[in-house]
């Protein structure tokens, strides 16, 4: 073999080893995940292996999202789609429908051992009258509606087989009870291992840490909000239903039953009847819906305000944004409810 060929087979070896490196950092499934607080814990359990898509990024909430094309576009080349499902993410449901033909979607409102709370009826929360406001989350629009989401997957879970959607009116903010996390963390892992069993031992210790991680932030919630478990307070839209059950937090009412419906002036004056009547010490806003109604609440009482972010809005998307989300709700909490009148 002459100099020149030997030196072409040696380039073109280099270039075939080059190539398959590649192809092996590639093998990563393409994961893309709808919110903040889910696309944390599939960061967590995807650590070492590659990074999950967000679609709801920034300061955008789920219950005002619209999809761009370069969402279309992401969904378009995924392997695994997670979301909560239509209850929550409304703006996805025909989006996958008709983009992730490929993918295997899965919804985390429907996987084992997660506790589902039906929306609010009755006592300091109004009950959902559909003849008076949206405030389904885009429930109703798809009841009864079948997924066709592609080939399912062996880690699929049970509750998801058939792609059938049973739109129950449960409560979809299910991340925020910690036990909650938990199931979908270990759903999350078995479903990454049936897409790439390749790497099945760091997403098996990436769980294992996460679980031990969202314990330690159980504890420390806990006994962050013990002192003031027994204070009322009012939230902006009533998405704190798992914080409060999980924790024994008092809340006592919320100034808008749904965040698409601005409360009208009547609705409004009973919430400010309700801060004096229930002696709430605090009223809570959201990062991403105007903080003039609780002004406008508060005006006349001795309630005090904050900010609750249950979605994330305020902070950086990643592995750490769960525990920064959960933490920060109870801080606030604490901050808030602690203060003297």
């Amino acid at each position: 073999m002459t100099r020149t060929a030997t030196a072409l087979f040696a380039s073109a070896a280099f270039f075939a080893a080059g190539t398959l490196a590649s192809g092996s950092a590639e093998a990563a499934p393409d994961v893309v995940v709808s919110i903040k607080p889910i696309h944390s814990l599939v960061a967590a359990v995807m650590a070492g292996v590659g990074e999950p898509k967000l679609i709801v990024d920034g300061a955008a909430s789920p219950h005002t999202f619209s999809m761009k094309p370069s969402n279309a576009r992401t969904i378009e080349g995924a392997d695994v789609v997670f979301w909560i499902g239509p209850n929550l993410e409304a703006f996805l449901d025909k989006p996958l429908d008709a983009l992730a033909g490929k993918a295997t979607v899965v919804a985390l409102g429907d996987v084992a051992g997660i506790e589902k709370l039906p929306f609010r009826e009755g006592g300091p929360f109004e009950a959902h009258d559909h003849d008076d406001e949206d405030h389904d989350h885009g429930a109703e629009a798809h009841a009864d509606h079948a997924h066709d989401h592609g080939a399912e997957k062996p880690a699929e879970q049970a509750a998801h087989e058939g792609h059938e959607h049973e739109h129950e009116g449960f409560d979809a903010h299910l991340w925020l009870d910690p036990e909650n996390a938990k199931a979908m963390a270990k759903a999350i892992e078995a479903q990454l291992v049936a897409a790439d069993p390749a790497n099945v031992a760091i997403y098996t210790k990436n769980t294992v840490a996460l679980l031990k991680r969202i314990d330690a932030m159980n504890d420390d919630i806990a006994r962050t909000v013990a002192p003031v478990k027994d204070k009322p307070f009012i939230v902006f839209h009533d998405a704190y239903q798992y914080f409060e059950h999980h924790y024994g937090v008092k809340v006592a009412g919320s100034v808008t039953v749904s965040p698409e419906t601005a409360p009208g002036a009547e609705r409004l004056k009973e919430i400010q009847a309700k801060i004096t009547g229930l002696g709430a010490t605090c009223v809570f806003a959201e990062p991403q819906f105007t903080p003039k109604l609780i002004n406008v609440v508060t005006e006349g009482t001795k309630a005090k305000s904050g900010v609750l972010d249950p979605e994330g809005a305020t902070l950086k998307a990643g592995p750490d944004l769960y525990f920064q989300l959960m933490t920060g709700i109870a801080a606030s909490l604490s901050d808030c409810l602690g203060r003297d009148s």
